[in-house]
């Protein structure tokens, strides 16, 4: 990066907070940190989900210091990319100043997923799987973040 330019910021939305978003933006800080300033938040936040610090930690990626942030609580202003998880945050977003541009990548709810789980283990196959495609879709974070700041005229 040159000098005065900054990493973009992008903030991963979904509507608690506890699960999809956490993960993405660990995923993000992982193995992004470099190029890009990730943070997440919910619309309704509530606590990040035990089972996503669990397999977060599976993966030697670290949220367990993570909390809920409410959207509300974010000055949406200093954001670039706004990346809706769910459909619900998506469906829910609020407008946003004119240069932060918003991309939807749904992800299943893991706790959904998991609601006949009768164990935690039977539950974490489902959150080893999101998870999984969270890492593949952070993974092309970069080319996805500079490609919707360009299609709003503002790549750095």
């Amino acid at each position: 990066m040159t000098e005065g330019h900054r990493r973009p910021r992008v903030l991963f939305l979904c509507t608690g907070n506890a699960c999809r978003s956490q993960m993405a933006e660990g995923w993000a800080t992982h193995l992004h940190a470099d190029v890009i300033e990730a943070s997440s938040a919910g619309t309704e936040p509530h606590g990040v989900h035990p089972l996503a610090i669990r397999v977060m930690w599976e993966a030697d990626v670290d949220i367990s210091t993570h909390e809920s942030t409410s959207l509300d609580e974010i000055d949406v202003t200093s954001l670039d990319v706004v990346i809706t998880v769910c459909a619900h945050a998506h469906e829910s977003c609020p407008v946003l100043p004119s240069g932060v541009t918003v991309v939807h990548h749904g992800f299943d709810d893991p706790p959904r997923l998991a609601i006949d789980a009768r164990t935690d283990e039977e539950a974490m196959v489902h959150f080893r799987r999101v998870r999984d495609d969270i890492r593949a879709f952070v993974e092309t974070l970069p080319e996805v973040v500079a490609g919707a700041m360009r299609s709003k005229g503002g790549a750095q």
